[in-house]
Parts: C-alpha cells; structure tokens; sequence
C-alpha cells in the first residue's frame, strides 16, 4: 500500500480545516497515551530481560513521542486563518511537521543501527534475554497494529498526509515489534546473536522510513504539483462549467494537504469582461468546492469558432 495515498476520490468533498485540526489532535492524543505507557513498558523490561532488541523498540515508541507533540503543534498552527504575512494561510505547518518526522525518523534508525554493530562486533557479549521480554514484545505489536489502523482510518477519512504519516509511523513500530519478536524467540532458543540482529533490521526499517517521509515533505516544500489524476478532475470541473470553451495551462502546487491552482479558461470573444468575469467566479467556486483547493487562479483568454477564425471583424 502506498502510505501516502489519500486521494482516492479527487473530487471527495474536502473537510474543513477545524474537522481536520480535531482529528489529528484526538488520534494524537491516543497515540501520546498507548506510545508512553509502551515505552515505560518496553524499556524497563528490556532492560530487566536484557533485550537489545526489546530496548530499541522502546526507543522507537518514545521518539514517536516526541512525533506526536510535532504533529500537536502542527494542528494547531495549521488550522489559523490567513494574514498579511501568510495570503494562503498556514497549511505548510503539516508539511514541515512531516519533514521534521522524516527527520527524527532517520536519526533514530541510524542510532538503533549503530548500536547494534557495536554488539554484532562482538558476539560473545550478547547475552540470553529473559521470556519476560517476549511476552511484552507480543503485546506491543498488538497495541502498535490496533493504533496503526485507528490512525490511518480517520487520516484517511479527513486526507491528511500528515496525519497519515503518523499513522504510517505507528505501523513501523508495529513491524519493528514483529522483527523484535522473532529475534527474542530465536535468542531462547538458543541463537543470542538474533537479538542484536533484530535490533538492527529495527533500525534500517526505522531509517528507510524516515528518509522517504523526509524526501516527500522537502519535495512538497518546492512547490511539487499533485498528480495527473487529481489535475484531470479539476480540469474535467473548469470545462463542465457553463460559459468555459476550453481549460489549458493548468498549474498546481501543494500547499500542506490543500492545493493552490493556476488555470487559463476560454470563454466566447464576443461577450463583455464583466460576463467572462462572471464566468471565471463561477468556475473558481466549483472547483473550490468539489475539489481541495484553496484557491484558483483563473486567467480568462478569448475564445472563437474555429470555423469563423477566418472571417474577419468589421473595420
């Protein structure tokens, strides 16, 4: 599944920024709950048992901590209106906060790698984990799964990518918990090596992770366009409005999980500035409407019957 695949339906009716603002804060504060009480739990056990894996996991779950309290202050920044200073509003707060999620990402997965090359240098260090460990390893994954789909349900539901990213975030420590199992049971049954080597299939997963939220979000900040399918519609929009003779030159850019749109429209020649005007309000409150576009940009250029393209006006 591509996790940042939230238009399914380019033409969904797009929710509000306060709908948007209170899901992330709800989902966020489930995810600050379930990630603290596991963190507490994982590190102390695994610190106990001796797990290196089971202690990278906790690791994990606390770095999504401090994500969680990004995506908070995100929300809440995001959601202000426009000013003088900021003429399309805040939205790009949630492309920042998924950078810097990217961001601690990829630093945590390279502090998990580092660690656990330092015990693969040594083998014989590696000690036999305690059962406790697997048994908290097991709950884990199943808190970290359930959270994952809670998630990903409601970033879906109101599309935002930054709320997907957490979601996503949730899953990768839902997969390290999975990897960090395997390597517990495999260190009981007699192959303490497994545990290390958990510990670092963790932090590569962890690190991949981080870059491609990282990569996505720095693109987003150039100003990317949204893809060939969601410009068709919004295209498809313009031209089914009455008056519009023909849509060309459509740009678009991303502003946080909205899109600010450039377009030129062809209306008849013949008639007055004030009826073409008329016609590119029309349009622009259509498309604003059935797409998420925060604004539209509508330069209105003549158009005329290419059968009379041959005649000419009158001196």
């Amino acid at each position: 599944m591509d996790h940042t695949d939230i238009t399914d339906d380019p033409e969904a009716s797009p929710h509000t920024l306060a709908e948007r603002a209170a899901a992330a804060s709800r989902t966020t504060w489930v995810s600050v709950i379930v990630n603290l009480c596991l963190s507490i739990t994982q590190i102390a056990v695994g610190m106990l048992s001796k797990s290196q894996g089971l202690i990278a996991d906790g690791i994990h779950s606390l770095s999504d901590l401090v994500a969680d309290f990004v995506v908070l202050f995100a929300s809440h920044h995001s959601k202000k209106d426009a000013d003088e200073d900021h003429p399309y509003g805040h939205q790009r707060f949630e492309t920042a906060a998924s950078l810097v999620l990217g961001g601690l990402l990829l630093a945590v997965g390279v502090g998990m790698l580092w660690s656990a090359f330092i015990k693969l240098e040594d083998p014989d260090t590696v000690p036999k984990v305690g059962v406790a460990a697997l048994w908290v390893a097991g709950g884990a994954l199943i808190a970290k799964e359930l959270l994952f789909r809670y998630m990903l349900t409601t970033a879906k539901r109101v599309k935002s990518s930054m709320l997907v990213a957490n979601a996503w975030h949730a899953r990768s420590d839902a997969a390290s918990s999975l990897v960090v199992g395997i390597g517990i049971v495999g260190n009981l049954a007699g192959y303490p090596i497994l545990d290390p080597i958990a510990a670092l299939i963790v932090g590569f997963m962890v690190a991949n992770m981080g870059w491609g939220f990282g990569w996505d979000a720095l693109h987003d900040l150039m100003d990317r366009a949204v893809d060939e399918q969601e410009v068709a519609a919004i295209r498809q929009t313009l031209i089914e409005t009455a008056g519009v003779k023909g849509v060309h030159d459509i740009r678009t850019r991303k502003m946080g999980d909205m899109i600010v749109v450039d377009a030129h429209i062809e209306v008849d020649a013949d008639i007055n500035v004030e009826a073409g005007h008329d016609i590119a309000v029309v349009a622009r409150a259509r498309v604003m409407q059935r797409h998420r576009v925060l604004d539209l940009m509508a330069h209105v250029d003549p158009w005329r019957r290419p059968d009379l393209d041959h005649i000419k006006p009158d001196a």
